[in-house]
């Protein structure tokens, strides 16, 4: 059966992975036990207690609102004991305007703190450029590291824009440098040299530069020679050696290795921790509101240049990108937890810094469209050797036990990890197996679009799998183009599961953005999907979320990923959850929680986000196979569709 469902005029692109272009580790078994760490009760003086997000004083004048890009730094001389934050070029809150009522952006915001918790705004890193910065570039995602050899600091940045001077093309505005400027104390005055530490990267001729952005430097204190970590979705992320001097840095590029591919990540943070260098990178849209899907991923090596991998042994420089899911949204108000910094306190006990979006107020107040993105803390505990935020649970929005400040304290802060969602009770009146010759009559064909319904796609069961031919058209806001297979779904919290192959070739460049997977369906424009995506050169897992209506200047889609597929069958799971209470009332009134999971081999899942949504009980089970480019034939196969009730229980 086919249905013809009438909307509004579609159009446009098919979306990409994050407008520029999950939570978690492999679910840990009952009874897993956490590595010493974070577990330190009783040893020494509790600090206290604070609830997100941080929002620094600024003395005289309201509070720091947006902190992006967070970085933190204890002071590395002897007898300071203070704690430093930086943050991007932004403006501090949503009255920080000029006497014309536009907003004022400030060139690095500086914070200090005793305690990790207050925090103190203290000014701006300068009110200048470099010398060859053009004149419109701004400064971006700040690090700052010590040199004991200099007995000096080193602030490392993005300029977004340089000179044609430094990049040899006039009139380019995508020549992105990473400056340094120099200074005997944490809150400077900070002197710039004059040259870039790591001048643009070309990606071909003319205006084609690399994103060269967010630059990491390994360790706090350093003598003259460390690791630089810098790059982006646009290029890829890599490792070079940096050599300090007296008055900045000079890294050597032509050592640089890849330590992340292109179109996945950006944003890198390594630590080392007993034997393990530990890469922390963002992926996804940082900045799109409410619906900002950006997420924090980890990998880690015996080496600081790579090869990193994930928990699954999977490569972050492969086209099925690895990186587990270390920190995302998970069904509180907190939405884009990314860009973090990762630290000890003064007991030695792991903690992260990040930025987020608070969905029920995501844009500066003037700016609708310009996302307001606070500085979040929360402690990390080690499960197996891999990091995990507050147990596997996110992002907090309650009160938490604070980390140590300083020398004496012990944080109260205890491992809990997050109950396991598992599959339950098969439901076969929601399930399809596909053992059969044709599809069976629970199975209708949607067309959302206005225009005549082209023919039905045509299917295929035979072995015990659904075959279809990947579409042409999307379903992507308003261009609804695309059919959907749709089936009644329970009413009542269920698990619903698949497992996918596409035809897409493994490894190569570019069949943006064909598709298969699973869907939670509302109606064409409010929907949640999990499927197994082709990214430019890369293959990912994208959880995605579209509502309609939504606020003017709002976004109506956003996105995360999850772990990654595999190169034959993946395995998708989305478990359905009804919100009630607080959990509805901090999901800014959805009534629904949606959280994914992938799989390589249907044995080790990995936990993803939790998108909220109310879709209510007359969503439908939807398979879906879309967004192939023009002129290509991809299809992509279904073992089976499952539905179980939820069953869930403590990891401990």
């Amino acid at each position: 059966m086919v249905r013809w469902k009438r909307s509004r005029l579609g159009g446009g692109l098919s979306v990409l992975l994050g407008s520029l272009l999950a939570f978690t580790l492999v679910v840990p078994a009952t009874g897993v036990a956490a590595d010493e760490g974070n577990d330190r009760r009783g040893q020494g003086k509790s600090p206290g207690s604070y609830s997100n997000p941080l929002l620094p004083q600024i003395p005289g004048d309201g509070a720091v609102e947006s902190c992006a890009d967070p970085t933190v730094i204890r002071g590395q001389q002897p007898g300071d004991t203070t704690w430093y934050m930086y943050c991007t070029t932004d403006p501090l809150n949503d009255e920080d305007l000029d006497a014309n009522g536009d907003l004022i952006f400030h060139r690095i915001p500086t914070m200090t703190s005793t305690d990790l918790v207050n925090w103190t705004y203290v000014g701006d890193a300068s009110d200048a450029l470099p010398s060859w910065a053009d004149p419109a570039a701004a400064l971006w995602a700040p690090e700052v590291t010590y040199s004991s050899t200099f007995d000096q600091y080193y602030l490392f940045f993005v300029v977004t824009n340089t000179a044609t001077s430094v990049s040899g093309e006039e009139g380019c505005t995508t020549d992105n440098a990473i400056g340094v400027a120099t200074s005997a104390s944490p809150t400077g005055p900070w002197e710039f040299s004059d040259t870039p530490a790591v001048a643009p990267q070309r990606a071909g001729a003319g205006c084609n530069f690399r994103w060269t952005y967010d630059p990491d430097v390994l360790s706090d204190t350093v003598e003259t020679a460390s690791t630089l970590y810098y790059g982006s979705y646009n290029g890829g992320v890599y490792a070079s050696p940096v050599t300090l001097t007296e008055d900045g840095a000079v890294a050597d590029t032509a050592a640089a290795a890849m330590v992340a591919i292109d179109n996945k990540y950006e944003g890198a943070n390594v630590v080392f921790r007993e034997g393990y260098y530990y890469i922390f990178l963002s992926a996804t849209n940082c900045c799109n509101g409410a619906l900002t899907g950006y997420s924090v991923f980890v990998g880690r090596s015996t080496s600081p240049t790579g090869p990193f991998v994930d928990q699954q042994g999977n490569s972050l420089v492969d086209a099925q990108t690895g990186g587990t899911p270390f920190l995302t949204m998970n069904g509180n108000r907190w939405v884009g937890t990314g860009h973090n910094t990762v630290f000890t306190d003064a007991n030695g006990d792991w903690w992260t810094i990040y930025h987020a979006v608070d969905q029920r107020d995501p844009f500066f107040e003037s700016v609708v469209g310009f996302t307001k993105r606070p500085a979040l803390l929360d402690p990390i505990d080690w499960v197996n050797e891999w990091p995990t935020v507050n147990g596997g649970s996110g992002p907090s929005d309650d009160r938490q036990y604070a980390p140590a400040g300083q020398p004496g304290e012990v944080s109260k802060h205890r491992t809990e990890l997050v109950k396991t969602q598992l599959p339950g009770k098969p439901l076969p009146g929601y399930s399809d197996e596909f053992d059969g010759s044709a599809l069976s009559g629970e199975w209708e064909w949607e067309w959302p679009g206005v225009t005549s319904a082209p023919a039905v796609p045509t299917t295929t069961v035979s072995n015990g799998a659904l075959t279809v031919p990947i579409q042409t058209g999307d379903l992507f806001t308003d261009l609804d183009n695309a059919y959907v297979l749709l089936r009644d779904a329970p009413r009542k919290d269920y698990v619903l599961e698949t497992r996918v192959r596409v035809s897409v070739p493994d490894e190569d460049c570019c069949f943006n953005y064909a598709q298969a997977g699973i869907v939670v369906y509302g109606d064409e424009d409010n929907y949640v999907k999990l499927t197994n995506a082709s990214i430019w050169n890369t293959r990912q897992t994208e959880f995605g979320k579209e509502l309609n209506p939504v606020p003017e200047g709002w976004a109506r889609y956003g996105n995360t990923v999850v772990g990654p597929p595999s190169e034959e069958w993946t395995y998708l799971r989305i478990v359905a959850e009804r919100l009630t209470g607080r959990d509805r009332r901090d999901a800014g009134g959805d009534t629904e929680g949606y959280t994914a999971y992938t799989s390589q081999d249907g044995e080790n899942w990995v936990r993803g986000g939790t998108w909220t949504h109310s879709l209510g009980r007359d969503a439908q089970i939807a398979l879906v196979a879309y967004a192939a480019p023009e002129n290509t034939t991809f299809t992509a196969d279904f073992d089976y569709v499952r539905a179980y009730t939820l069953t869930e229980r403590s990891a401990r």
